[in-house]
């Protein structure tokens, strides 16, 4: 009768978990900047295949580096079972356009607490040739702690990053730093602030120099021969934007930089 009464109360307690949903736990990490960050596969209804392809930016190749057998390397930052990634930046946009176009908004409206967003401005800021775009390096940090504070009204969390690095300029087998006194405004910013900080600068800058000028022009950057891609006939010559194999490499440091925050 006792083993019966047992045997009972394992099944009801089994059948009390079979029907108990499972609810998982999903975290978003939006990314706001620009070209170098954006998803040019979901842009604006594009037919990207047939218009724009080999250009890519990192963040559309970054949702591999978010998969459950990965978030474990960052608890520091994310404790979910699985990642949302929501890629909110655009071609040509500073800190400056992508407020004033209410992309921000967007994104400010729709932040729940225990989001991520991670933030890279830098090189259209920095065109003072472009006024439609350019920011100087006050209104630069304005905007930057405009998104920061305002990401941790929602309670989420938010993470610097300084621009990643063009493809120049080269010199003694090195890339140097082509966006002035921007990327250490970044840094300003994230010690005054107390936010979490990726120099995406200098770990592209030490990644590709330690690949040499002619692999990451041919490889990473976006110069074309002639006839290669249909999108380019022409071929094509641009040290700003990446191709496949750049955009996993950026998207790579990244994570490693998600990985070294404490």
């Amino acid at each position: 009768m006792y083993q019966r009464s047992i045997l009972l109360l394992l099944m009801m307690a089994v059948g009390a978990m079979s029907f108990a949903p499972f609810k998982k736990k999903i975290v978003r990490v939006y990314l706001i900047g620009d070209s170098t960050v954006a998803d040019y596969s979901d842009y604006d209804g594009e037919d990207y295949l047939n218009k724009r392809y080999p250009v890519m930016g990192w963040g559309q190749v970054f949702q591999p580096f978010l998969r459950p057998d990965s978030l474990s390397q960052l608890r520091n930052l994310i404790k979910a079972d699985s990642v949302q990634l929501l890629d909110k930046a655009r071609g040509g946009r500073s800190t400056r356009t992508f407020f004033e176009e209410g992309r921000w908004a967007q994104v400010y409206q729709a932040l729940k607490k225990n989001d991520v967003v991670m933030i890279q401005f830098g090189h259209n800021d920095a065109a003072v040739d472009k006024p439609e775009r350019y920011v100087t390096l006050q209104g630069y940090k304005e905007f930057l702690r405009l998104y920061v504070t305002q990401t941790r009204e929602k309670g989420a969390l938010p993470i610097l990053l300084t621009p990643v690095t063009r493809n120049y300029p080269w010199k003694d087998g090195k890339i140097g730093n082509v966006h002035g006194e921007y990327p250490q405004a970044v840094k300003d910013v994230a010690k005054e602030l107390n936010v979490r900080l990726i120099d995406l600068q200098q770990r592209s800058i030490d990644s590709f120099s330690a690949k040499g000028q002619e692999y990451v022009t041919n490889t990473y950057f976006m110069n074309l021969p002639p006839g290669k891609y249909k999108n380019y006939p022409e071929g094509q010559k641009d040290n700003t934007h990446f191709q496949p194999e750049g955009a996993k490499e950026v998207a790579r440091l990244v994570f490693e930089g998600m990985k070294a925050l404490k």
